[in-house]
């Protein structure tokens, strides 16, 4: 399962629960963030070509950790098309879930205030500000979070996935 949206759309609070979910249900299942990610990896930056390198890896990642019969939960902005299809490309079984919440509605929620420093010019390449999100043309899910609660968003997940809780 591939989470995409804006900084601020719900998919790490989303993707956060659907792991859980399925860890309680005795799923193998490993969840993989890109906010953590990035701790670990501390100098991956923003560029375009620097974000599908960062991409195209944890995609491998996640490929590897599926051929061996665990399931991924992935959230990552992602912001590129080209690189959410070279992950496709790599699991077979790979659920795109697009977390569509208007850029608007991102910053409202901004907690971490990273959309005011984007916007001031402190942080380059910040998706939706100087830097552009490609929604996915055909994701196999999407969820508005306008609509739906956490919880709603986790029950449409599950039950795309075939109902496993």
């Amino acid at each position: 399962m591939w989470f995409t949206g804006l900084s601020g759309s719900g998919k790490s609070t989303i993707a956060t629960r659907v792991h859980e979910a399925l860890v309680r249900g005795g799923t193998d299942v490993e969840y993989i963030d890109g906010d953590a990610l990035r701790e670990v990896f501390p100098t991956t930056g923003f560029t375009r070509a620097e974000r599908e390198e960062h991409l195209r890896r944890t995609g491998y990642m996640a490929s590897r950790l599926a051929a061996h019969g665990v399931t991924v939960v992935a959230s990552f902005v992602s912001p590129y098309r080209a690189s959410r299809d070279f992950v496709r490309g790599l699991c077979p079984a790979f659920l795109e879930v697009y977390v569509d919440t208007p850029l608007e509605e991102c910053e409202r929620r901004d907690v971490k205030g990273l959309y005011a420093r984007a916007r001031r010019g402190e942080i380059q390449h910040f998706t939706g500000i100087d830097d552009p999100y490609e929604p996915p043309e055909h994701p196999e899910l999407t969820l508005d979070t306008r609509a739906l609660s956490v919880e709603q968003g986790v029950a449409r997940v599950l039950e795309r996935l075939g109902g496993q809780s």
